[in-house]
């Protein structure tokens, strides 16, 4: 049977309607890619790494200084409490090896006993000499006495005599004045000979006094109450019994305040322009990730250093650790979320939802009448999201995951009329900063300055 012509129009185009329906529902709708909707809200920027707690404020407990100067160099570690000990002020911590010490005391006390027997002897010496001295001039002082006599009595001898006895009465004069002369000298000699040597002997004794003062103090008493954390050597091994402590690095162990902690984080040069003096930094422990305290940013190295067996540029970061908990000990691994950035209602889409070529960005979007290529402009991302600043809003349905027909899609460039710069807010603690800055003033410092 023939059908009229007007209904096998009609038919031929029902036919493709139904044709192209289905050809649009299988490429656009019944798919089987995951599709989301964009949503808006608050947008944070976090900057994760990991770090290790210290304290700000270490004690340090090191071999007295003063064995320098006695001439000992190196000293073993005679005993030590265990690492982690928590002690008082004035409790013990270790003691240190003393037989060089001893030595020097020994030799110290020898050049003692033995410039006291030279004082001795010296002493005893001057007074024998002396005393012959005085004699003598008590000898001459008479026989002066006599030619005195002499000479008084010559006037009535004969001119020649005269002159004989005056010249013994100048003799016994002469001979009595030098002897008194002598005598003189001798004391003079004697008493600055016994001055050197009480002075060798004062300069012996400040030097014993010295070993002894050392002596007492190669038993280490804690200067103040913290936790004792030994210290390490040159290779990295730690200090403890048997170590030897070289003078040019005198450290034995140290007492961290366990009040005043911070962490010692490294972040990566692309991350490290977003880190500022007094951001925030959400902190948890290795040891107990149920823990979370608070800090904030004190610091940030202006010149980078290279990990370990890495090419890759990073720069030491410090944070004031503000929350006070009693589990805290230097060297605990920590994790830190830094918080750098943060938006105020700004679209936001999975990163997974973005591709993009050498120029520009794009999301696969359904716009209601097909699939299309919607060109986007990213203002920001964090781990897992980016934030818009153009090209999406919210409702809209964007593909998570690659179309399985991306042929011949229309491309939807970005309108500069759409452009809407999220507002960010503000994520830096004034207070700390302001505070940082007048503790540095106050020290004379210079002042943190955010980067």
């Amino acid at each position: 049977m023939k059908l009229p012509k007007p209904l096998l129009i009609t038919g031929l185009l029902i036919f493709a309607a139904i044709v192209s329906y289905a050809l649009f529902f299988k490429k656009k709708v019944t798919s089987n890619e995951i599709i989301h909707t964009v949503k808006k809200g608050n947008f944070n920027v976090l900057i994760v790494t990991t770090g290790e707690l210290r304290s700000k404020i270490n004690t340090k407990i090191t071999a007295p200084s003063g064995l320098t100067q006695m001439g000992i160099y190196q000293v073993k570690i005679a005993a030590l409490v265990p690492e982690g000990t928590t002690v008082k002020q004035g409790e013990f911590v270790g003691s240190l090896d003393n037989s060089d010490l001893a030595s020097k005391i020994n030799e110290q006390r020898l050049n003692i006993d033995k410039i006291n027997a030279e004082i001795k002897t010296a002493t005893l010496d001057t007074m024998l000499d002396l005393r012959v001295l005085r004699d003598e001039i008590v000898n001459l002082k008479y026989d002066l006495r006599q030619k005195t006599l002499e000479k008084e009595q010559s006037k009535y001898e004969a001119p020649a005599e005269i002159k004989k006895i005056e010249l013994d009465y100048e003799r016994a004069e002469r001979s009595l004045r030098q002897k008194e002369e002598s005598y003189l000298t001798k004391q003079v000699q004697a008493q600055t000979k016994l001055q050197i040597m009480g002075s060798d002997l004062a300069q012996l004794q400040m030097r014993m006094d010295n070993l002894n003062k050392l002596m007492g103090q190669l038993t280490i008493m804690a200067p103040k109450a913290g936790m004792v954390i030994y210290e390490r050597n040159w290779n990295g091994q730690k200090k403890t019994v048997g170590a030897q402590i070289e003078m040019w690095n005198s450290s034995i162990a140290t007492l961290p305040d366990l009040t005043q902690m911070e962490i010692l984080t490294y972040v990566n040069e692309v991350d490290v322009q977003k880190i500022k003096v007094g951001l925030r930094a959400d902190i948890s422990l290795d040891a107990a990730p149920e823990k979370k305290l608070l800090g904030v940013v004190k610091s940030v190295a202006n010149i980078g250093e290279e990990k370990p067996n890495s090419d890759a540029k990073v720069f030491e970061v410090l944070i004031d650790v503000l929350t006070s908990d009693d589990m805290l000990r230097p060297a605990m691994t920590t994790s830190c979320k830094i918080l750098a950035e943060k938006y105020e209602d700004g679209p936001q889409i999975p990163l997974d939802a973005i591709y993009s070529t050498p120029k520009t960005s794009y999301v696969f979007l359904n716009d209601g009448r097909g699939l299309v290529k919607q060109e986007v402009k990213v203002h920001t991302v964090n781990e897992t999201s980016a934030l818009i600043s153009n090209g999406l809003k919210e409702g809209d349905r964007i593909y998570l995951s690659l179309p399985s027909d991306t042929s011949d899609l229309k491309f939807v460039a970005l309108s500069q009329k759409n452009e809407k710069v999220p507002r960010q807010l503000q994520t830096i603690d004034t207070t700390f900063v302001r505070k940082m800055k007048q503790q540095a003033a106050a020290q004379n410092q210079p002042q943190p300055t955010p980067h």
